[in-house]
């Protein structure tokens, strides 16, 4: 296959992917990350990429489409004042100083070491979603002593290492620090942006003219899949939004659980196998 047609097939898997995540993402009302990156990496398996990037490509671009995605979804939580800017402000350096690490981190990890990351998490939100633990608040409000630092950078760092905007771990944190339910999302909504600019420019400079990438990359993210995945999210979303109304909360509960395990054991079995 010559470079042309290799372009022109890994445009249309990206579009694809891009396709799927915004249908999921809309269906189960989540940001797009944890669904691009598993759905992502199986293409570029398919496509034959060098297992070894996979998942760094899968979720360096998958952290570059989440950058329009928060900034948008900020802004109409703010016309909702539904964002927390005492939390932001306290919490948005470590956030950061969070993604770099995670950027660095990733960058220096082999690519399965990210998948068993990505699947650890995904198959411990999937076992969450399904049992509802975890929902009791352990404080009437965030405690303000230093060590609650940890808390924000270790959100950073792993939604980097995933490839998302950090919103299901943010949300999760929020909730158990009594915040109410809006407010967490739109909170978290604008830490996708403080962890989507440092994780992209980082996952850049650590991929940069590296020779396994395939064409058409800036760093370790794909610009072809950036530019194939965002509009088709944003014009799918609706469409699962619009089947997510066929569904009762129950069942779209067990259905994200679902996918989120099927995602996690293919690549557990890629690592494994």
């Amino acid at each position: 296959m010559g470079a042309a047609e290799t372009w022109l097939v890994l445009a249309a898997a990206m579009a694809a992917t891009g396709i799927v995540a915004g249908i999921m993402a809309g269906l189960f009302g989540i940001g797009g990350g944890i669904v691009i990156v598993p759905v992502l990496e199986f293409a570029l398996a398919t496509l034959g990429v060098d297992p070894t990037i996979r998942m760094h490509i899968a979720v360096s671009t998958s952290l570059a489409t989440i950058i329009p995605t928060s900034i948008s979804s900020a802004r109409a939580h703010y016309r909702h004042d539904a964002v927390d800017f005492g939390i932001v402000r306290r919490w948005a350096a470590f956030v950061v100083i969070g993604a770099l690490l995670g950027a660095f981190l990733a960058s220096r990890v082999d690519s399965d070491v990210l998948a068993i990351i990505f699947a650890t998490t995904a198959a411990f939100v999937a076992m969450k979603t399904l049992f509802q633990f975890g929902q009791t608040q352990v404080t009437e409000d965030i405690p303000r002593t230093p060590l609650v630092a940890i808390l924000p950078t270790g959100i950073g760092a792993v939604s980097t290492m995933m490839g998302i905007g950090g919103g299901v771990l943010s949300v999760m944190v929020l909730r158990l620090f009594n915040q109410p339910i809006h407010r967490a999302i739109g909170t978290a909504a604008l830490f996708g942006f403080a962890i989507a600019i440092p994780g992209t420019l980082g996952m850049i400079v650590a991929g940069w003219n590296d020779p396994r990438l395939p064409t058409g990359s800036l760093g370790f993210v794909s610009l072809l899949g950036f530019a194939a995945i965002a509009p088709m999210t944003v014009v799918s979303a609706p469409i699962g939004a619009r089947l997510a109304h066929a569904f009762s909360e129950k069942v779209l509960n067990r259905l994200f659980a679902g996918f989120l395990i099927v995602a996690s054991i293919r690549l557990f079995s890629s690592v494994f196998a």
